[in-house]
């Protein structure tokens, strides 16, 4: 029998059912309210509210657990690659070698973009924000592959999918050599997928690229780690977009938009900014004295995190990562000196092992973004790149789920009542 709350309103008992997941928090199914009772729920946020049913990514933050189809993140960083986590995301299954293989050539096959993108970026003032860059690129792309649009056809959808994954990275990396006026640089599909996208990115057209394998592992990890999130602010963006049947390039575009805000992606650029402010590491424990001060306005950025209110499993990788990229690239430099001896502060001091203010991926992601030397303006595009498979593959869920109906959030009005109108001689 299934399990029901019962809400007491004005006097009268209703009941609706209480479902379960195959993990987590129990849900209680109020989509009959309204009707019954005539009263909505209030939750700015949505912090409590299910918007979906979805068998892609499960976070439990009061553990620290991120699993993607029931895959720990840790593992998929560690074993996996990007290419195979795409595949999973997508699919729900691990690929087989032959799977992987043929997912690997087929989403090489769509790298190359349109070339009258290339006069489209032009349009761009030369100091446009590659992130604004992306959004239009990005949307325009249903003006160029009309072939792939129509949402109810499932090899349209699949089509349009392994273009965005093939295509994002090439958009990516041309906004970041629009923005320093250098080439553009044609995929060389013989790389990896993060390969390809560095060597598009760094690489020039006067002599060759050759790709360091320890910073194109730690850019896989950084992909993989950033691939999805649950429904988060961009997911549900990009959800809520794709409820009212709009075409997969708009769905993204508007995830990018979202993703852009500096509450969502641009953690890593503030705390890398926080980093340049504190400077050297003998300055730490004066900032450490002003983030326990709750009368000053400053905090440690990339401390903590809205979900996990314990360790961010993800920043366990990270935290590794960040030393092997120092050491493959010889870094030296007093942002990344100051950085690691906070990390070590942080994790000793009682106040903050208190209140679980750990380090995130956005505190370490940072650091070995620009170690690589991505400029600040790019992380954000480097979080839209990977996310691209987490929205693709939460659309491609969302399209087919019969429960879903387009998005129409409710309203607590607190606005005037009926009111007549006035002629404007008359005010």
């Amino acid at each position: 029998m299934t399990d029901t709350a019962t809400f007491d309103l004005a006097g009268k008992n209703f009941d609706y059912p209480v479902l379960s997941g195959s993990v987590g928090p129990d849900v209680v199914d109020i989509r009959k309210l309204y009707g019954q009772t005539g009263a909505f729920t209030y939750d700015p946020g949505f912090t409590s509210t299910a918007s979906c049913r979805s068998e892609i990514t499960y976070i439990d933050g009061d553990e620290g657990v991120l699993l993607h189809r029931g895959y720990p993140i840790g593992e998929l960083a560690e074993q996996s690659s990007f290419m195979e986590v795409a595949y999973l995301l997508l699919n729900g299954e691990l690929p087989s070698a032959d799977e992987l293989d043929g997912f690997s050539r087929t989403i090489s096959r769509h790298t190359m973009v349109h070339e009258q993108l290339a006069t489209f970026f032009r349009g761009f003032r030369r100091d446009a924000h590659p992130m604004a860059i992306m959004c239009g690129v990005v949307g325009a792309l249903s003006a160029f592959y009309h072939d792939s649009t129509d949402i109810h056809d499932p090899q349209q959808r699949m089509i349009a999918s392994h273009r965005l994954i093939a295509k994002i990275p090439t958009i990516a990396a041309m906004a970041y050599k629009y923005s320093v006026g250098q080439p553009f640089l044609y995929p060389d599909n013989s790389l990896s997928y993060t390969g390809n996208f560095l060597r598009m990115t760094f690489g020039v057209p006067a002599e060759p690229y050759e790709v360091n394998p320890a910073v194109e592992k730690a850019m896989d990890r950084i992909f993989i780690l950033h691939a999805d999130h649950e429904q988060n602010a961009s997911t549900s963006t990009v959800r809520l977009a794709g409820s009212s049947g709009a075409n997969p390039f708009a769905c993204m575009a508007a995830g990018i938009a979202c993703l852009w805000g500096p509450a969502h992606g641009g953690a890593n650029e503030a705390a890398l900014n926080m980093l340049h402010e504190i400077g050297t590491p003998d300055r730490i424990p004066e900032y450490i004295a002003r983030a326990k001060d709750k009368n000053d306005p400053f905090r440690l950025m990339g401390f903590g995190h809205r979900v996990y209110k314990n360790y961010d499993p993800r920043a366990t990788v990270m935290q590794k990562t960040v030393r092997e990229v120092f050491e493959a690239l010889n870094v030296s430099d007093p942002v990344f000196e100051t950085a690691l001896k906070l990390e070590e502060i942080a994790l000793n001091d009682p106040y903050f092992v208190e209140k679980k203010l750990f380090p995130n991926v956005d505190f370490y992601s940072g650091v070995i973004l620009s170690a690589i030397g991505f400029p600040t303006s790019m992380f954000t595009v480097l979080f839209a790149l990977a996310r691209t498979v987490g929205w693709v593959a939460q659309w491609n869920e969302m399209i087919t789920d019969p429960d879903q109906k387009i998005g129409r959030p409710r309203q607590l009005y607190t606005g005037p009542t009926q009111r007549s109108y006035t002629p404007v001689g008359e005010r």
